[in-house]
């Protein structure tokens, strides 16, 4: 499913807001990588790909700036090991 992503680079997030809650990853900038701090989803987003689908567009994002894809978050750190195309970068 394609979700509607938003990037708030002054935040450091990219979010995804539907029925009043949001789902969002927070990220860093640091020594040339963009690191996922935290994933955060809602309870009734759950198990619906959000999760995924937000890592994957704040790591798309990176590797467009030309950052590598690093990740603090324990989700993040799974999500990259699932996709070493990624990890590789």
């Amino acid at each position: 499913m394609d979700y509607e992503i938003v990037h708030f680079s002054e935040r450091n997030r990219f979010e995804m807001e539907q029925d009043g809650l949001t789902a969002y990853v927070e990220y860093k900038l640091a020594d040339g990588g963009l690191d996922i701090l935290h994933t955060i989803v809602p309870e009734p987003f759950e198990g619906k790909g959000i999760a995924g689908a937000l890592v994957k567009t704040a790591y798309d994002y990176a590797l467009a700036q030309g950052l590598k894809a690093k990740a603090t978050c324990s989700y993040a750190v799974i999500w990259l090991k699932r996709h070493p195309e990624y990890a590789a970068n």
